[in-house]
C-alpha cells in the first residue's frame, strides 16, 4: 500500500533526541541514590511485544508505549511496531524478511526480492498483578496471516524485587502453534473436544481472514524463562526455555534449512542507551546470535516544551474610541501571540466581535482566549466591556467564545486566589453576524508548499518503495460561502523504477479502483490530484453540508454532496454523502475513461458510476474504552459492492489518535483476491508535540497491508466532520499532560 506524509522512525527520533538529553541528569540521580535500584521497565521481544526473546510474556507495557523494533538473525529479519493501545490491550504489526528464500520464482514480477511475510499480533490482559497474583495474559500471533508464525499462548508473570540485588521478572506460559511444536505437554483442551487434537495446516483461501478453527490447536509446550534488572539500570538479562522446535519455520520447509536447537534455552543482554533506545543481544537454540534494537516512546507522555511568544503585559496606552484602534497591527498580533487570523472585525453595543479563521495555534482553546484578551485588553477602548471570538472553519462558524473584558484584568492583576481564564470566558451559541464590519482582512487567496513522503512496505519488487514530493496547495474563494481549490504534486526523488507491473496479477476481474495506482505514479513527474468547486452551507444550529464537483481526488473525477448532523459538545454525530463518479484517465492530466474497457489489456474500469454512504460517530462513555471513537459507514464503495466500513480510533493524552479500520462487502473473499477483505491502520499526531513551537498541525500515516479494489472510499478533499471538529472536538482536543 502506498500511504502518504512522513516515517514512523522520524516522530520516535524526535522523541529520543529529548530523551537522550535527559540521560546524564537521570544517571547522576541514581548514583546519587544508592539504596534505590533501578525500576523494571518492560521489554520487547525478537518479534516485537512485550517478551523475553523468541517468547512473549505475560507484561503489559504503559498505556500508549510505542516501539519499533529490528532484529537480526541468520535466518530473518524482523521489523515491528507494538503499540499498548489500552492498558489491558497490547497490538504488534510486523514485517519479516526470510533470508535466502525470494518473494517468488517469478523474476518479471517480484526480481531478487526476499520472501516478505506481514503478521499482526494481539495480547489481552486476563488478570493484573497484585501481591500474590501474576500479571496474566492471553495472546494471538499472525493473527488472519499466512501462518508462518501464528500461534497462541497464555502466559503468567511475576515480579520479584530485592534490596540492592536487582528485580527479576518471571513468566511461565502454554503455548499452541508456534510456540508449542516442541510439544513437550499434550494439549489439555484435546481432552474436551477432539478438534483440538490436530492442527490444520496451511492457511485458508487468500490469507487475511481469521482461522479460528487453528486456535489452540494441535501441539502444545510449557515455555517461560526470566527477565533481570541488575543494580546497574541499563543493563537486562535474560533467559528463556523456548516451546518451539522450529521444524516449521520457512527457512526449513521451503529452504533445507537446518534449524535443529540443540537447545531449547536462549540467553540474552539488553542495554539501554537511553530511555528511548534499547540494543538487544541473544543465543539462541545453542546456533544462532539474534542482534537488535528498540526505539520507543509513550504516546501518553509525549511533549516537547514550547518557545513561545510571552503574553503581554497590560498596558494603558489603548485607543479611546474603536475608530482608533490601529486594526492591522492587532490583527498582526492576534496572529503572533493567540494564533486568531482576523477576518473581520464586528461593534455589538458594548461587544467586539472577531471573526477569525480557526487557530492555528493552540489545541487548547483556553490558552489561546488568555493570549487573545490579553492582546485586545490592550488594544480596545476600556468601556467595552467582552470580547467575542468566532471561530470559522470553511467560512462556517465552529466556536464562539465571550471574554470578560474586566474578568481578564482581575485576573492578569491576580485581584483573588488562584485565578483561572475560565472565570472570564463563557461559550456562545454559534452564529453568523450580517451587519457591516469595522474592519475587514478577508483573504480570498491561500496557498502554501508541502514536502510529503510517500512509501510503501513490503512490495513485491522491493521491500521498501518510496517517493518524495512537493505538494503545492490553492483555494480561492469565489463567494462567502464557494471555494475554487486545487493541488498538485511535483515529484523530487522515488525509486519507482522498480516498479515491474501496472496491474496487479491478482486474477480477479473486479473494477480496477485502486489496485490500478501504479499507472498514476509511475512515470507521473507532476500529477493534479484535485480541482474542484466546492459549496459550503450550514442549516440553523447543527447542520451542515457541501456540495462539490471537479477533479476529486488522483484518480476519480466528479460531483457530490455531503450532509452531517452534530451537536455541539456531543458524543457522536451521523452524515450521509452521495457521488456519482469517473475514473480518471492516468495517461491525461484531465482526461476520463470513456468506457469500462478503456484502459485496455482486458482491464475493467470505473468509467462512470455511483457511490455514498451513511456514517455514524460516536465516542463511548465506558471507563474500559475512554477516549476512542466508533465510526461506521454503510453503502455503496467504488467497485459497485455494498457492505460497511468499521473503524475504531483511540486518542491518547498527548493528542496521538491510532486506528484501525476494516470493510466488509458482499464482494467474496475469492472475487477481492489475497488479504480476503480491506483492512488497515493510520496514526494522527499533532505536531505541537515535537514541535519547539505550538501548532494545530498534524501529520498523517496510513498503512493498508494489501492494497485491493473491494471495500474502498473515494478519497474527498475534505470531510464534514473534520472541517466542523471544534463543534464537539476530537482533533482538537487539548494536551492532557
Amino acid at each position: 500500500m502506498l500511504f502518504k506524509r512522513f516515517s514512523l522512525l522520524s516522530l520516535i527520533v524526535c522523541s529520543n533526541l529529548i530523551l537522550i538529553t535527559h540521560t546524564y541528569a537521570e544517571e547522576a540521580d541514581y548514583f546519587a541514590a544508592p539504596f534505590q535500584g533501578p525500576q523494571f521497565k518492560p521489554s520487547q521481544g525478537n518479534l516485537g511485544g512485550v517478551g523475553l526473546m523468541q517468547m512473549p510474556s505475560g507484561r503489559m507495557a504503559e498505556e500508549g508505549a510505542f516501539s519499533f523494533n529490528y532484529t537480526k538473525s541468520s535466518e530473518y529479519q524482523f521489523y515491528s511496531i507494538a503499540l499498548q493501545l489500552m492498558p489491558w490491550l497490547e497490538t504488534t504489526i510486523r514485517y519479516t524478511q526470510v533470508e535466502d528464500l525470494l518473494y517468488s520464482n517469478d523474476e518479471s514480477f517480484s526480481g531478487g526480492t526476499k520472501y516478505t511475510d506481514k503478521g499482526i499480533d494481539a495480547k489481552l490482559r486476563l488478570l493484573e498483578e497484585s501481591h500474590w497474583l501474576p500479571e496474566v495474559s492471553v495472546g494471538l500471533r499472525d493473527i488472519g496471516g499466512t501462518g508462518l508464525f501464528d500461534g497462541e499462548f497464555i502466559a503468567a508473570t511475576k515480579r520479584l524485587s530485592t534490596d540492592g540485588y536487582g528485580q527479576f521478572d518471571f513468566t511461565l506460559g502454554l503455548g499452541w502453534g508456534y510456540f508449542g511444536t516442541q510439544g513437550n505437554i499434550s494439549n489439555p483442551l484435546c481432552t474436551a473436544a477432539d478438534r483440538f487434537c490436530d492442527r490444520i495446516s496451511g492457511y485458508s483461501g487468500n490469507g487475511g481472514s481469521i482461522d479460528y478453527n487453528r486456535w489452540f490447536t494441535g501441539s502444545t509446550s510449557l515455555f517461560g524463562g526470566v527477565e533481570y534488572q541488575t543494580p546497574y539500570k541499563p543493563l537486562r538479562l535474560k533467559l528463556e526455555y523456548d516451546g518451539n522446535d522450529y521444524s516449521q519455520d520457512r527457512p526449513v520447509t521451503s529452504g533445507g534449512v537446518d534449524m535443529t536447537p540443540r537447545t531449547p534455552w536462549n540467553v540474552g543482554a539488553l542495554y539501554a542507551v537511553s530511555d528511548g533506545f534499547d540494543i538487544r543481544l541473544s543465543y539462541e537454540r545453542g546456533t544462532t546470535v539474534a542482534l537488535g534494537f528498540t526505539l520507543s516512546t509513550n504516546f501518553d507522555t509525549i511533549k516537547t516544551p514550547w518557545v513561545d511568544d510571552p503574553i503581554p503585559a497590560l498596558g494603558t496606552d489603548q485607543a479611546t474610541t474603536l475608530d482608533g484602534v490601529d486594526w492591522k497591527k492587532l490583527d498582526a498580533e492576534l496572529s503572533k501571540v493567540a494564533g486568531y487570523q482576523t477576518e473581520k472585525v464586528y461593534q455589538e453595543g458594548d461587544t467586539v466581535a472577531i471573526v477569525s479563521k480557526q487557530n492555528s495555534k493552540y489545541r487548547d482553546r483556553d490558552v489561546a482566549a488568555e493570549r487573545a484578551a490579553a492582546v485586545l485588553v490592550n488594544h480596545l477602548p476600556t468601556d467595552i466591556q467582552s470580547y467575542k471570538i468566532i471561530e470559522e472553519s470553511k467560512n462556517i462558524p465552529v466556536k464562539s467564545t465571550e471574554i470578560s473584558a474586566q474578568g481578564y484584568r482581575d485576573i492578569a492583576n491576580v485581584e483573588y486566589f488562584n485565578p483561572s481564564i475560565k472565570d472570564a470566558i463563557v461559550d456562545l451559541p454559534l452564529e453568523n453576524i450580517d451587519s457591516e464590519p469595522l474592519y475587514d482582512n478577508f483573504e480570498p487567496l491561500n496557498y502554501g508548499f508541502t514536502p510529503h513522503l510517500t512509501q510503501s512496505v513490503g512490495s513485491p519488487e522491493a521491500f521498501y518503495l518510496y517517493s518524495l514530493t512537493m505538494e503545492g496547495d490553492a483555494s480561492y474563494w469565489l463567494t462567502n460561502n464557494l471555494q475554487l481549490s486545487s493541488a498538485i504534486s511535483i515529484n523530487m526523488v522515488d525509486n519507482y523504477d522498480k516498479f515491474n507491473f501496472e496491474i496487479t496479477p491478482d486474477g480477479t476481474s473486479n473494477y480496477r479502483v485502486r489496485t490500478l495506482v501504479r499507472a498514476y505514479v509511475r512515470d507521473n513527474d507532476a500529477n493534479v490530484s484535485n480541482l474542484q468547486l466546492t459549496w459550503f452551507q450550514k442549516y440553523g444550529q447543527n447542520w451542515y453540508q457541501q456540495v462539490y464537483g471537479g477533479y476529486l481526488e488522483t484518480m476519480f473525477a466528479g460531483a457530490g454532496t455531503e450532509v452531517l448532523y452534530r451537536q455541539p459538545n456531543s458524543n457522536w454525530a451521523i452524515g450521509a454523502d452521495i457521488n456519482a463518479i469517473a475514473q480518471r484517465d492516468p495517461d491525461s492530466m484531465f482526461g476520463i475513461f470513456e468506457n469500462d474497457y478503456a484502459y485496455g489489456a482486458g482491464t475493467k474500469v470505473l468509467s462512470r458510476g455511483t457511490t455514498g454512504h451513511l456514517s455514524f460517530y460516536y465516542q463511548p462513555q465506558w471507563s474500559f474504552l475512554e477516549d476512542t471513537m466508533f465510526r461506521v459507514d454503510m453503502g455503496k464503495f467504488l467497485a459497485a459492492d455494498v457492505g460497511a466500513r468499521f473503524d475504531f480510533s483511540k486518542q491518547y493524552k498527548s493528542g496521538v489518535i491510532v486506528g484501525a479500520y476494516a470493510s466488509r462487502t458482499n464482494m467474496s473473499a475469492e472475487d477481492f483476491g489475497e488479504g480476503s477483505f480491506t483492512k488497515g491502520f493510520y496514526l494522527s499526531i499533532p505536531f505541537d508535540t515535537i514541535s519547539l513551537k505550538p501548532t494545530n498541525s498534524r501529520g498523517y500515516l496510513n498503512w493498508q497491508p494489501i492494497t485491493r479494489d473491494g471495500g474502498q472510499m473515494l478519497g474527498k478533499r475534505n470531510s464534514l466532520y473534520g472541517i466542523t471538529d471544534m463543534v464537539s472536538p476530537w482533533y482538537q482536543r487539548p494536551n492532557q499532560n
